[in-house]
């Protein structure tokens, strides 16, 4: 094996990461200029995402053969849950929203309804590598959409976007989770690479949806029928 199959799927991907990385939402929020209504509008319906995320972690945990491998899928699952919701609780009181407000929150068709049901199709349908390359761009993506715009936190006047982007970037805590999840893809890279097309649709996929789901904030989309 000459190269971890998370490398070649990023570098293959890396088209759409760009666009993600500089997308207005992004830039806007690490300067400061980002409107605080698209700021609430991304996190309530961060909130239905996290949801379906979660049962999609227990999906791919109870397909891994491999005690430990379940085991370490489990964990990372945790460990990204208690991060991510404790960010939110705090943003929420940030925001002057309540849990309350959230939930009752249907999420946003077409994207975050798309995005949902293509992760919890690949999770249940496929293998558990395929669910795991499934999730790794949300992962994976904020981690490197936090160290290529951290320096513009210093002269960021808004708090609440400087202490949610501070969750992204303190160590060891997220790097840890994401170098754990492709640890565990990584190590099967050997057997994976035989189906590398399939394993790269869905990674470009998911990261499309991710794309689209900075967008669909931004945009504050809202479909009325």
């Amino acid at each position: 094996m000459n190269s971890r199959i998370t490398e070649l799927l990023r570098n293959q991907s890396d088209d759409v990461w760009r666009k993600i990385i500089n997308h207005p939402f992004v830039t806007e929020l690490f300067s400061g200029s980002l409107p605080l209504e698209k700021f609430r509008f991304y996190v309530i319906q961060d909130y239905n995402y996290l949801i379906t995320l979660t049962r999609c972690q227990a999906l791919i945990a109870s397909k891994l053969e491999n005690p430990m491998a379940m085991r370490r899928v489990l964990e990372l699952a945790l460990a990204d849950v208690t991060t991510e919701l404790e960010n939110y609780n705090r943003l929420l009181n940030s925001l002057g929203l309540s849990i309350d407000d959230v939930i009752k929150v249907r999420p946003s068709p077409p994207t975050n309804i798309a995005y949902m049901n293509f992760l919890l199709t690949t999770c249940a349908l496929g293998n558990p590598y395929e669910g795991l390359v499934a999730i790794l761009p949300c992962y994976w993506t904020y981690l490197e959409i936090a160290r290529y715009h951290a320096n513009k936190l210093s002269e960021n006047p808004v708090r609440v976007y400087r202490d949610w982007a501070s969750v992204y970037l303190t160590p060891p805590e997220y790097a840890g989770i994401v170098d754990g999840l492709r640890a565990i893809i990584d190590e099967a890279s050997d057997y994976l690479m035989r189906d590398f097309d399939r394993l790269l649709g869905i990674f470009r996929q998911a990261s499309v949806y991710e794309y689209l789901f900075w967008d669909m904030a931004y945009r504050q989309e809202q479909w009325v029928l």
